[in-house]
């Protein structure tokens, strides 16, 4: 079974509906499992995003963390993981980057809209991810939408081409 991050979707999905609590060892274990794979295991110290500067919005801190380290572990300098929009608009300040990887839904209810919107006038491909089975945006906003829980090779297959197309830039 390939590695996903639906053991960590489905560990803060369970923990914020509390049903049952989870040790923050096992969400640990969880987070570090969905960051692994067989087919395509992340080598400590691979280059094959390394440059790209990626901006990640998700306001589950197990799944930030696990992409955050997929994503640092592939070479990515990664900003983030920002739980909202005002957080994500301040690490945009600081350096702006070439991809972004947004949860539609953030902190508190915040809708990631007006950042999607503020991100493609500035021409910075973004990757929605979202627990929704449908999310209506506009055609070209986003170059694509991710449903939780997504498996990191399907998330790398989406996310690799716009890198490259970055790198040829």
């Amino acid at each position: 079974m390939a590695a996903n991050i639906r053991d960590v979707w489905a560990a803060h999905h369970v923990q914020r509906t509390r049903w049952i609590s989870i040790p923050p060892r096992a969400a640990e274990m969880a987070a570090m499992k969905a960051t692994s794979s067989p087919h395509t295991p992340p080598t400590s110290g691979s280059s094959e995003l390394k440059g790209a500067r990626i901006l990640l919005v998700e306001d589950s801190w197990h799944i930030g963390n696990a992409i955050k380290r997929l994503l640092r572990a592939l070479g990515a300098d990664v900003a983030g993981p920002a739980p909202t929009i005002a957080d994500a608009e301040r690490l945009i300040a600081e350096r702006k980057p070439d991809v972004a990887i947004v949860d539609i839904n953030l902190r508190d209810g915040e809708r990631a809209n007006p950042l999607l919107d503020r991100l493609q006038e500035e021409g910075i491909p973004v990757i929605v991810i979202t627990g929704y089975t449908a999310v209506s945006l506009q055609p070209g906003k986003v170059e694509a939408i991710l449903q939780k829980p997504v498996s990191m090779e399907r998330f790398l297959a989406v996310l690799r081409p716009i890198v490259a197309r970055l790198t040829d830039r």
